[in-house]
């Protein structure tokens, strides 16, 4: 087992999650398998409780860990599935010591940072290099920066590490504003660092440093990555895209969504073009307060060629929200709606299709008479953290006849991550059905409603589930695929290939024209469910 240790120093969010997801791209284009760590400092057990505005978006994993979302990062770029586990913080550690601690394990001894917290971190580190996401080489990265009182204990770990799994097992990148041996300046977009590390030949360091079993040898993935990067840079048009939400002041808190909409603009050929909108300035009481900001999102709204709605909590902007799906419905324009945004457009469909205007979920108005969106049995209201529905979940298609069934490979069910308390009452199906809103999909029991699709609309979607934790670099989520398709104005000739054609695989190195029988027709997948 080899163990590659990426810190950073300086300052906080200088790109340590970016190098480490790199030179594990390079690492796994050479044939090796790979897994990561991330470590994070904080006291907190989880990212679960953060706000995003503390630490940008909380990122779930298939067994319902919320975790940093540089674990979003390594599961893009190295394509493979994670845990919670693979995510460590202070919080974690300490809890795991104390609860030994308390079981007698330490055979009545003071229980102290050293030896006792860096053994434990140690044991982590190692334990989860054994647990076969890969078994070649971990990649632990250390949060914050070198120097930090709160990282000491890890600093010290590691310190101890090297020497019990030997020099040529363990290697140390430091990331710093300062050019050492390897540099990493501006490039024109993420997809270059794995290039621009290999061209200096951080393969070759490997090799000697850890006497890695490289081949030498024409890398495909990496010849793939590339013609990912070239066609990105040669991009020429512009597909526009709403993304109406109330944290739009700081983008990590949508950074999953942001990749999702990336893979799915480049799969079909289009630079990407986000329009941020915060709900707020949508709403009839901005008009009055502040016009100009009001009248401005409007018209980033009406200019956008697709609408989207992400996932959220809390009732500021809600209302702003709804204003966004409406137009949306009304004009015709492509909509998506994530978690709470599929469960306010079944909202705002209740309030101005069914007539039911006082239509709310109860996480809102707990009183309303159209209790619309509903709070799930198994939550604990007083209870924030861990009470969500998290993780990997089967939904399972309800017909044949389903925009979304043809976007996942015409295969009879999904399986795609969840985080949400609140869902759409599965009392008041037959009504919103018999107007035309659809649900498609829903769980193995068929109790909750995952999947809304509106009839006679050319793409009016809402999703319970979280498909932006799934998309990667040359496997688009196919909900934000269909989006941009239907954004385009393309999605009704992908449709009629008979979809055939699954976004969830490696596209066209060509970056010609635009036109419908051109690279989309070149997007060939296996099974949506296979990882």
């Amino acid at each position: 087992m080899k163990y590659i240790l990426v810190t950073g120093g300086v300052i906080s969010g200088i790109g340590k999650g970016v190098i480490a997801s790199s030179v594990g791209t390079i690492l796994k284009s050479c044939g090796l398998h790979v897994t990561s760590i991330k470590i994070d400092p904080y006291i907190n057990i989880d990212a679960g409780t953060f706000s995003p505005y503390e630490h940008g978006e909380v990122f779930v994993l298939d067994d319902g860990g919320e975790v940093d979302l540089d674990l979003g990062n390594y599961e893009r770029f190295l394509d493979i599935r994670l845990t919670k586990d693979n995510n460590l913080t202070t919080g974690k550690i300490y809890q795991h010591v104390i609860n030994k601690e308390r079981k007698g394990d330490y055979l009545g001894k003071t229980v102290q940072v050293v030896p006792h917290i860096t053994d434990a971190i140690q044991e982590w580190v190692m334990r989860q290099a054994l647990i076969p996401v890969d078994e070649d080489g971990l990649e632990p990265q250390l949060g914050g920066t070198v120097g930090d009182i709160e990282s000491m204990p890890f600093i010290e770990a590691f310190r101890q590490f090297q020497f019990k799994v030997k020099r040529e097992n363990f290697c140390n990148i430091h990331v710093s504003l300062v050019p050492q041996v390897i540099c990493v300046h501006d490039v024109s977009s993420i997809y270059r660092v794995p290039l621009l590390l290999e061209e200096q030949g951080v393969v070759d360091y490997f090799l000697r440093r850890l006497d890695l079993p490289i081949e030498r040898q024409s890398r495909k993935m990496l010849m793939k990555w590339k013609e990912m990067a070239d066609r990105y840079d040669r991009l020429l048009e512009t597909c526009s895209i709403a993304l109406v939400g109330k944290y739009t002041k700081f983008s990590d808190s949508y950074a999953s969504v942001i990749k999702a909409l990336e893979h799915s603009a480049l799969a079909i050929n289009h630079k990407l073009e986000i329009k941020y909108i915060d709900s707020t300035d949508l709403e009839p009481s901005t008009l009055q307060e502040e016009p100009v900001r009001y009248h401005e999102a409007w018209q980033k709204l009406c200019s956008a060629h697709g609408v989207l709605v992400p996932g959220g909590f809390g009732v500021r902007g809600t209302e702003g929200k709804i204003q966004a799906i409406a137009w949306a419905r009304k004009q015709k324009k492509p909509f998506l709606g994530v978690c709470l945004g599929m469960q306010l457009a079944v909202v705002e469909f209740s309030r101005n299709v069914l007539g039911w205007q006082d239509a709310n979920s109860t996480e809102f108005d707990p009183k309303t008479s159209h209790p619309v969106v509903i709070d799930m049995p198994e939550h604990n209201p007083g209870q924030m953290g861990g009470t969500m529905r998290l993780g990997k979940r089967r939904t399972l298609f309800q017909t044949k006849n389903s925009v979304m069934r043809k976007l996942y490979g015409d295969t009879d069910y999904l399986e795609e991550r969840h985080r949400h308390r609140f869902e759409v009452n599965p009392v008041l199906k037959k009504c919103l059905e018999e107007q035309g809103l659809k649900f498609v999909g829903q769980d193995v029991e068929g109790e909750r409603m995952e999947i809304v699709e509106l009839e006679d609309h050319p793409f009016f979607v809402g999703v319970q589930y979280h498909p932006e934790f799934l998309s990667r670099p040359i496997k688009p989520s196919p909900p934000y695929f269909g989006l941009l398709l239907a954004s385009v104005g393309r999605l009704p000739h992908y449709l009629q290939k008979g979809c055939r054609l699954s976004p969830r695989d490696t596209y066209s190195d060509r970056s010609g024209s635009s036109s419908p029988d051109s690279e989309i027709t070149e997007l060939k997948f296996p099974s949506i469910n296979q990882d």
